[in-house]
Formats: structure tokens, C-alpha cells, sequence
């Protein structure tokens, strides 16, 4: 379901307070839940243990966005969702049974990564939520505009093919599929600020 316009949509992370608001809730699945199963993948554990992390991290922020959102000196609502991630994570592979292995080496070398919490590891979770909003952000508009529109996008923008060429390939013309990738990107854009950037501010920073 595409979200409301900006002027009229709620904060998602406020949303999330009311277990029942199912909208908010798959909004809020559909772009963290990959970001935090490829998050402990890219950690070492196996695709199951990933899973059980993701449920746990929902099941957490039910339980404690409210909490956060009170907090005076909160900062980013990523930074508090990796830092939970990763406790969930550590909980995950300590609690395993003895001999079982992750994706990427046992489990103390698994454990030992989670444990030093590399700087990189935030700089790899920002970047995958940059992609994962996108994707989400794409899934919307694809859903929302003719195929040939969204071809005129995909075949120049994502696939690097000349626009003459596309423009053959549709059999439309040129200033067509200008057009067309003109009005999905406008739109990608539109989307991925707005679910970015929707949301109460205090001074420790935005909720994104």
C-alpha cells in the first residue's frame, strides 16, 4: 500500500507505538527488516539465526519505542536499532547449540565481530538502509505508474542504456522516455525524503 501524502501521513517510528496500526507496522517490515537480517548475515549467522534476530528487534521496538521516543537526549533511531540488533545478535549466537556454525566462520569468530562493534558496522548499516529505503521506494512506484513508464526508468537509469535506444525498444519516442524517467525519479525522490525525513526532531537530531 503506497503511504499518504507527506502533508497528511504520521511519523512512521511514532505509528509504531500502536501494535494494531498495521500499515505502519508493514511500512516499518518492508524496509528494516531486510536492513537488519542482512546486517547479521553480513555478521556471520546463518540465514535462520537471522530471522530469530529479526523477530526479536521487532518484538523489542513494540516494546520499547515508547520508552525511546520519551528519551530527552535520544539519538538516531538507526543508532538505537543496530545497537539493539546487535545485542539481540550476540543473545542469539550465545544461546545456540554448541557445534553449530554461522555463515561466515564459527561462532566465537562470529561472536568476537558483534562483540568489538567496528565503526564500520554502522557505516554498513546506514548504507544498506540507504538501499533498502529505495528499494521500497522503487516497489511503490513501480506499482503506481504504467510498465512503459517504469521501463523508461529502469532501461536508462539503473541499466545505462542510451535513451535512443530505449526509445526504440518502447517505441515511443524520445522525449517520452525523458519524460517518463523524469516523473519516476521525481516520485523515487519524493518517497525516499519523505520516509526519511517524516518525523519529530529533538536536539540530539532525527528519528531516520
Amino acid at each position: 500500500m503506497p503511504p499518504s501524502p507527506p502533508e497528511t501521513r504520521a511519523s512512521l517510528i511514532l505509528r509504531l507505538q500502536d501494535a494494531a496500526d498495521v500499515a505502519a507496522w508493514d511500512e516499518f517490515s518492508a524496509v528494516y527488516g531486510p536492513l537488519v537480517f542482512h546486517m547479521a548475515q553480513r555478521q556471520g549467522l546463518q540465514a535462520a539465526d537471522a530471522e530469530d534476530v529479526v523477530q526479536e528487534v521487532f518484538v523489542a521496538v513494540a516494546r520499547s519505542v515508547s520508552q525511546w521516543l520519551d528519551q530527552p537526549t535520544r539519538g538516531r533511531f538507526r543508532g538505537w536499532l543496530l545497537s539493539m540488533a546487535r545485542n539481540i545478535a550476540i543473545n542469539v549466537l550465545t544461546r545456540r547449540p554448541h557445534g553449530a556454525t554461522g555463515q561466515g566462520g564459527d561462532d566465537q569468530q562470529t561472536l568476537a565481530a558483534l562483540q568489538a562493534y567496528p565503526e564500520t558496522l554502522s557505516d554498513e548499516f546506514d548504507l544498506e538502509y540507504r538501499r533498502e529505503v529505495f528499494r521500497w521506494a522503487a516497489d511503490q512506484v513501480r506499482d503506481s505508474v504504467a510498465e512503459s513508464t517504469w521501463l523508461a526508468f529502469q532501461r536508462t537509469h539503473l541499466d545505462g542504456v542510451p535513451i535512443p535506444d530505449v526509445a526504440r525498444e518502447l517505441g515511443v519516442s524520445v522525449g517520452t522516455v525523458y519524460v517518463s524517467r523524469s516523473r519516476v525519479m521525481n516520485r523515487l525522490q519524493e518517497l525516499v525524503r519523505q520516509f526519511d525525513t517524516d518525523g519529530p526532531k529533538n536536539n540530539s537530531g532525527d528519528l531516520s
